[in-house]
C-alpha cells in the first residue's frame, strides 16, 4: 500500500515526508525498513485493543505507545511538480512514474500562499493555493488523456473489429498504473459514454473520461501546510473546492519527532510534555510556539492526513490475527502481535491470504477472539477485530 506525497517545490513536501518517517529506524525487523531516497515508512494510528482488554501488548509488525497502535504504511516522496510535468518538463517523467505506484495522494499545498506557481518564494498571501490544487488536477488529467489519446485508434479497432470488451482492453493498457477493471466500471458509469463505439468519442469526451478516471484511481487529500502563518481566508477558500482539507504544520511535527530525547509525544496527539530539564531557551521558545499551534488547531495535521488517506479514502480497517484466542497471542506468546490493514468488506478468508498464501489456500474457519465464537466465512471484518484463523497449513 502506497501513499504519494505530492506538491510543487518549497511547499514543505519534503518536511512532511521526513516528519512522517523520522525516528523509527530502530525497528529493523518491521515491514518496509529497506527504503531508498524517495520511499519510506510512515505510521497510521488506531486505538489498540490492549487497554480495552486490560492487557499489555507486545507488537511485532507495528508499535504501541500508550494504547495507540502505530501501523506501518509505505509512502512515496514524489518529485516536485512544475507546470508542464505531463509533457515531461522538469522532473515530470519521474513525478508521473512515482504517482503511478500510489493508491492515494496527499497534496501538500502552501496554504500561506508564500510560493509562486514554480515554487519560488514570494510574499505571504500573494499566491492563491487553490491554483496549485487545480494545477495538480490538470497535470494528472493531461497525463491520463495523453496515454489514452495516443492509443485510442488502436483501442477502437480492437473493440470494433475483434469484438473485445472495452473494459478489458483499457485495463490491460493501464495495468502498469495499477488501474483495475472495477475502476474503469466506476469511471464509465459516471461518464455515461458509449463503450461499444469508442471510435465515435471526441477529444472532449476522452478528456472527461480521463478526469473521472483520475478522481477514481488517484484520490487526493489536501494538506494545507504552513497553517500557523496562512491567512485564514486561504484556508476557507481551500475548504470550498470539494476536497478534504486538513490544516497542517509539517515543520512542527518534524520538530516534535526530532525532539524525542526530551519531549514525550505520540504522533498525531494534541499535546506533548517536556521530559528533560536540559532544554535550552531557544528550544523552549520553539516548543512554546508549537504548543500554541496545537492549542489552536488540535494537532499538527500530519498523522491526520495519513489516517484520512488510509482509513477514509482507501477504506482500510485494522484487524489483529492471533493463534491463541484465549490469551490473544501468537504461538510465541506475543500479545496482539500483528496489526493488518484490510480493505473494508474483507472476510476472514481474505485475512488468511494476507497472513500467508498457504494459510489462505488451506483456510478452514475463523473465530472471533473476543466472543470465542466461530464466524461465517463471508463475515465482513470490523475495525479492531481480533481473529483466530484455523487452517490446515498451520
Amino acid at each position: 500500500m502506497e501513499v504519494g506525497i505530492v506538491g510543487k517545490p518549497n511547499v514543505g513536501k519534503s518536511t512532511f515526508f521526513n516528519a512522517c518517517t523520522l525516528g523509527h529506524a530502530e525497528i529493523a525487523s518491521y515491514p518496509f525498513t529497506t527504503i531508498d531516497s524517495n520511499i519510506g515508512v510512515a505510521y497510521v494510528t488506531s486505538q489498540c485493543p490492549c487497554k480495552e482488554l486490560n492487557i499489555t501488548c507486545n507488537p511485532q509488525n507495528s508499535k504501541c505507545i500508550d494504547g495507540i497502535r502505530l501501523i506501518p504504511v509505505k509512502i512515496i516522496d514524489v518529485a516536485g511538480l512544475v507546470p508542464g510535468a505531463s509533457e515531461g518538463r522538469g522532473l515530470g517523467n519521474k513525478f508521473l512514474d512515482d504517482i503511478s505506484r500510489a493508491k492515494a495522494l496527499i497534496h501538500v499545498v502552501d496554504a500561506a500562499g508564500s510560493t509562486d506557481e514554480e515554487g519560488k518564494p514570494c510574499k505571504i498571501g500573494t499566491h492563491d493555493p487553490v491554483e496549485d490544487v487545480r494545477f495538480l488536477e490538470n497535470e494528472i488529467d493531461s497525463w491520463f488523456f495523453n496515454i489514452l489519446h495516443k492509443n485510442w485508434k488502436k483501442f477502437s479497432k480492437r473493440i470494433h473489429l475483434q469484438h473485445e470488451e472495452f473494459i478489458k482492453v483499457v485495463a490491460e493498457h493501464f495495468s502498469g498504473l495499477e488501474i483495475k477493471e472495477e475502476d474503469l466500471y466506476l469511471s464509465l458509469r459516471e461518464c455515461d459514454l458509449n463503450t461499444e463505439k469508442p471510435d465515435t468519442w471526441k477529444d472532449e469526451e476522452l478528456k472527461k473520461f480521463s478526469t473521472v478516471l483520475r478522481r477514481v484511481t488517484k484520490p487526493i487529500v489536501i494538506a494545507a501546510n504552513k497553517m500557523d502563518v496562512a491567512p485564514k481566508e486561504n484556508l476557507e477558500r481551500l475548504k470550498e473546492i470539494g476536497y478534504k482539507i486538513i490544516p497542517t504544520s509539517a515543520e512542527a511535527e518534524l520538530i516534535l519527532r526530532k525532539a524525542k530525547d526530551f519531549v514525550d509525544y505520540v504522533p498525531g496527539s494534541e499535546d506533548f510534555e517536556i521530559k528533560s530539564e536540559k532544554t535550552t531557551e531557544k528550544q523552549k521558545h520553539a516548543l512554546e510556539i508549537i504548543k500554541n499551534v496545537l492549542n489552536e488547531y488540535g494537532n499538527t495535521g500530519v498523522v491526520q492526513c495519513l489516517n484520512y488517506a488510509i482509513f477514509d479514502v482507501l477504506e482500510r480497517i485494522v484487524v489483529y490475527p492471533v493463534e491463541d484466542e484465549n490469551h490473544f497471542t501468537d504461538k510465541k506468546g506475543n500479545v496482539l502481535p500483528d496489526a493488518y490493514l484490510m480493505k473494508k468488506g474483507s472476510t476472514p478468508h481474505d485475512l488468511a491470504y494476507e497472513i500467508h498464501t498457504d494459510i489462505g489456500k488451506n483456510f478452514i474457519y475463523a473465530i472471533n477472539a473476543r466472543t470465542k465464537m466461530r464466524i461465517a466465512e463471508d463475515y465482513k471484518l470490523h475495525n479492531r477485530d481480533i481473529i483466530k484463523i484455523f487452517s490446515a497449513a498451520r
